[in-house]
C-alpha cells in the first residue's frame, strides 16, 4: 500500500472522528483564555441589581424580621437559604442561585443572581476533565490524535506548496511564535 494513501486516510479518519472534540476544545479554550484574563466567567452568568433606601441598622437589629423584609423587597423570599455577618457593617444572605450583600450602615443591598451559561459550562466541564474516569482516556486519545493529525498533515500536499516548500515556512512560523512567547513571558 502507498504510504501517502495511508497518510491521507489516517489524517481524514482522525479528523472526522475528532471533529466534535476539536469544536469542544477550541470553543472552551477561547472561553478559558478570556476567563483567565478576567473578562468574563465562561461557566456562569451573573445579574446584579442594587436596592437603595433600605433602613440602615446595626448588626444587633438585623434580625429575622429585617431579613424577611429584605427578601420580600428583592422578591427572593422563596430562595432563602441562610445568612451570616462577614463584619459589623455587612450582612450576607445566601439564596438558591445567588446571594444578597447588604451594607447595614449605608442602607443598600446588592442582589446577585447566578445561572449556568449554556454550552460553555458543558464544554468547560469536559475541557477541565471534570468527569475523570473513562473521559480521561478518550481525551488522551484525542490529544494523541492531534499529534498524529499534525504530523500526517505535513505530508498531505506534495511539491512547492507542501512541507518542502511554502508549508515549511508556515511550519517554522508555527514553531517560532510559541517560542517567542516563551522567551517573553517565561524565560525573560
Amino acid at each position: 500500500m502507498n504510504w501517502r494513501k495511508v497518510n491521507r486516510w489516517l489524517h481524514r479518519e482522525l479528523g472526522y472522528l475528532f471533529f466534535g472534540m476539536s469544536i469542544i476544545y477550541g470553543v472552551s479554550g477561547i472561553a478559558l483564555n478570556h476567563h483567565i484574563a478576567r473578562h468574563w466567567n465562561p461557566s456562569l452568568v451573573e445579574k446584579t441589581e442594587v436596592f437603595q433606601n433600605i433602613p440602615p441598622v446595626s448588626q444587633q437589629d438585623a434580625g429575622r424580621d429585617y431579613i424577611e423584609d429584605l427578601l420580600e423587597l428583592t422578591g427572593e423570599k422563596d430562595n432563602y437559604k441562610q445568612y451570616y455577618f462577614p463584619n459589623e457593617s455587612s450582612l450576607m444572605i445566601y439564596l438558591n442561585k445567588g446571594h444578597i450583600i447588604v451594607n447595614l450602615k449605608e442602607g443598600t443591598a446588592t442582589l446577585v443572581k447566578v445561572r449556568n451559561r449554556t454550552v460553555f459550562r458543558e464544554f468547560n466541564f469536559l475541557h477541565y476533565n471534570k468527569p475523570k474516569q473513562l473521559w480521561t482516556y478518550f481525551a488522551d486519545l484525542f490529544a494523541f490524535s492531534l499529534i498524529l493529525m499534525a504530523i500526517t498533515g505535513l505530508f498531505l500536499v506534495k511539491g512547492k506548496k507542501g512541507a518542502g516548500g511554502k508549508g515549511a515556512i508556515l511550519v517554522a512560523i508555527g514553531i517560532v511564535v510559541p517560542l517567542i512567547f516563551l522567551i517573553i513571558y517565561l524565560w525573560a
